[in-house]
């Protein structure tokens, strides 16, 4: 089990795979007034910085679930590194049906909603695990503005244009679903560009170690378009943020 390789190429070198930056983990973390022994799922939880840094800092345990071999190893290496393997367990596995045996105060899945088919499916997925009074994290893009037409949206990494809603709208989903908004932090472009820009390095540096790759022809059209379209379209268009949900009194949950 393992994610395509091409993106264990291009962000092997990341430690967050999204558009956060340890600065607004660090926001997160304090906004949500983790205590010590808090325990913490996180769903897709990639080379596990959010995991590891809020133990080190908070005093939290957890579990992270990720498909990629290499961001799995990655978590552990780091886990020990700031001192909390004792603390942290990293699964390498499919996060798609992930339900804790013991039920947590912290439920999050950062930036990899398809693993219950979108937000929906995702927030119910998190909720099996959720003991009462704790709280769901969703990390999803959302239009900053909303494109033009589909062929933009695609430029923007999306499949259609439908793929995201704007920032109000996505918060009023949350609402629809049954859930409170009880706290938000939202990536800038300069989360955008250290994601994006991050993996460019990390290309170049492999084309020159495996010029006869098989993804090479791949790796280097990547390196040559990626810079422009993100500096034209996913920079401009899209946005990216960390939601803390609560269900709502009387809300069902498994």
């Amino acid at each position: 089990m393992d994610i395509p390789r091409i993106f264990n190429i291009t962000e092997s070198a990341h430690r967050i795979h999204n558009p956060f930056t340890p600065e607004k983990f660090a926001t997160l973390g304090a906004a949500l007034r983790l205590q010590p022994g808090d325990r913490v799922l996180d769903l897709g939880s990639g080379s596990g910085e959010m995991l590891c840094t809020w133990a080190r800092d908070h005093g939290v345990v957890g579990t992270g679930v990720d498909m990629s071999q290499l961001f799995s190893e990655q978590a552990k290496r780091r886990a020990e590194e700031l001192g909390v393997a004792d603390r942290v367990e990293f699964i390498h596995g499919d996060a798609a049906g992930y339900v804790s045996d013991e039920k947590v105060s912290v439920a999050a899945c950062v930036g990899a909603t398809w693993i219950g088919g979108g937000v929906a499916g995702t927030i119910e997925l998190l909720a099996r695990s959720l003991r009462s009074g704790g709280i769901i994290l969703i990390g999803e893009p959302y239009w900053r503005q909303l494109p033009p037409t589909d062929e933009v949206a695609k430029l923007c990494q999306a499949t259609a244009l439908s793929d995201f809603l704007v920032l109000p709208e996505l918060i009023a989903s949350f609402g629809r679903l049954g859930y409170d908004l009880v706290e938000m932090v939202l990536a800038n472009q300069d989360g955008w560009d250290r994601y994006e820009a991050a993996k460019w390095l990390t290309m170049r540096r492999w084309l020159e170690a495996n010029p006869d790759d098989e993804l090479a022809a791949e790796v280097r059209s990547r390196l040559s378009s990626e810079p422009g379209r993100h500096a034209a379209y996913t920079r401009e268009y899209l946005g990216w943020g960390v939601f803390a949900l609560m269900p709502r009194p009387g809300l069902q949950q498994a």
